[in-house]
């Protein structure tokens, strides 16, 4: 046994062991060391779409927890990457690793956010409103 600072003993290893939360995993273990998403030119903004392959298979053992956590989550609905993370407890950078691998493995698809500067003209809309209006 050691001491820590406090002076209160604790047995070798219990650093990585929070007695109200559990077991404590580091983020580079769950991914492997990895900080970015497999596929190349691949990002997974915060609003992204992530919505579960119909055609995936519904238990894959060859996934880890934290995959099969984030599919979980996704087959109910179609969610943002955001939100993925906050359901899934887990760190944005973690959640976009396990999403590459996900998407390298095609559970998931993703469908990412129009850029604003492809959206049409609010001007444009009002006329087709005020248009529509007058027939």
């Amino acid at each position: 046994m050691t001491e820590d600072l406090t002076g209160s003993p604790h047995a070798p290893g219990s650093q990585w062991y929070d007695h109200e939360a559990g077991p404590l995993v580091r983020p580079y273990a769950v991914t492997g060391g990895r900080t970015r998403p497999g596929p190349a030119g691949v990002r997974f903004d915060l609003i992204a779409l992530v919505s579960l392959d119909p055609a995936a298979p519904a238990d894959d053992p060859a996934l880890g927890p934290e995959h099969r956590a984030l599919a979980d989550l996704c087959r109910a609905e179609t969610q943002s990457v955001a939100e993925l993370a906050a359901g899934a407890d887990l760190p944005v950078g973690v959640v976009r690793v396990l999403l590459g691998d996900l998407l390298e493995l095609g559970r998931v698809t993703v469908s990412r956010p129009v850029p604003p500067a492809q959206l049409p003209d609010e001007r444009i809309l009002r006329e087709v409103i005020a248009g529509l209006r007058a027939l």
